[in-house]
């Protein structure tokens, strides 16, 4: 008897046991499958940017794609685009003129806003804006193409897809970012001006000719590169889950959604990196 019980003791403690070790075993069984997938879409995004790259330079380049990818670009983003530049110059003046006022140094107003938009200010927010706006549509796009099966299509007919479809809209984003990043910035330094005349007289020659006193090449160059990087970035990234969404017309809505987030989590990482190289130099 003393036994018996002693085995029926046993049992529950080898029951929970065995419940322990199968939540054990499910968990690393989960976490494998994480990692698994984690290095499959790492692959995946590798192989997309090489196979970008090879098309980028082979023959039959779509021209004229490019330049009506470009034109999109430019012209959808544009007035967007001056909106944002004018505000960022505004709202800067605004902010830091009492603070400057406090010290004396209301005539280092024009400089501080010039540098601040040019190395810094200018190009991430107008990248940001342009994560949402130009990578949100190319994923939307792709992705709509990807569901109604137009890029097999493309396939079939003897039109590489790649080459029409991604690199046209990858070089495009590299090309017209930086544009319009350099062109926020001239608006954003004409807001300036505006906001600067908000509670004082100050003229537009002499305002200019303050700011771009302070500007060196040194100030407009890092951030001219990191700009290119980050058109890119977005065209990759809007590409790249465009072209690989699902069959669902979810899977739209969801390629244009994660295109944005990372597309905008890319930019402020390649901020971070281009801000550390340019201290390092």
């Amino acid at each position: 008897m003393k036994k018996i019980t002693k085995v029926s003791k046993l049992i529950p403690n080898l029951r929970k046991a065995k419940e322990l070790s199968i939540k054990i075993s499910n968990s690393t069984i989960s976490k494998k499958a994480e990692v698994s997938n984690f290095l499959t879409d790492f692959a995946d995004v590798l192989l997309f940017i090489n196979n970008t790259i090879k098309e980028t330079f082979s023959r039959n380049f779509e021209f004229r794609e490019f330049l009506h990818q470009c034109y999109q670009i430019g012209n959808k983003t544009l007035p967007l685009i001056s909106i944002t530049g004018i505000i960022m110059g505004l709202v800067l003046t605004i902010q830091a003129r009492p603070s400057l006022a406090k010290f004396g140094a209301d005539a280092m107003l024009p400089g501080m806003v010039a540098v601040s938009l040019i190395r810094e200010m200018g190009p991430v927010i107008t990248a940001l804006i342009c994560a949402g706006k130009i990578g949100s549509g190319m994923g939307a796009e792709l992705g709509s193409m990807k569901v109604t099966e137009q890029i097999e299509a493309m396939e079939v007919s003897a039109t590489n897809p790649m080459r029409f479809l991604v690199v046209t809209r990858v070089l495009a984003a590299t090309l017209m970012i930086p544009i319009l990043i350099l062109y926020a910035d001239a608006l954003g330094i004409f807001g300036s001006w505006a906001g600067a005349n908000i509670k004082g007289d100050v003229t537009f020659t002499l305002f200019f000719s303050q700011a771009f006193s302070h500007i060196e090449f040194i100030d407009f160059l890092p951030a001219f590169v990191k700009s290119i990087f980050f058109g890119a970035v977005i065209g990759l990234v809007g590409c790249y889950k465009g072209y690989n969404a699902g069959r669902g017309t979810e899977s739209v809505g969801k390629a244009a959604n994660s295109a944005v987030v990372l597309g905008s989590l890319l930019v402020l990482v390649v901020d971070v990196i281009a801000v550390q190289i340019t201290d390092m130099l």
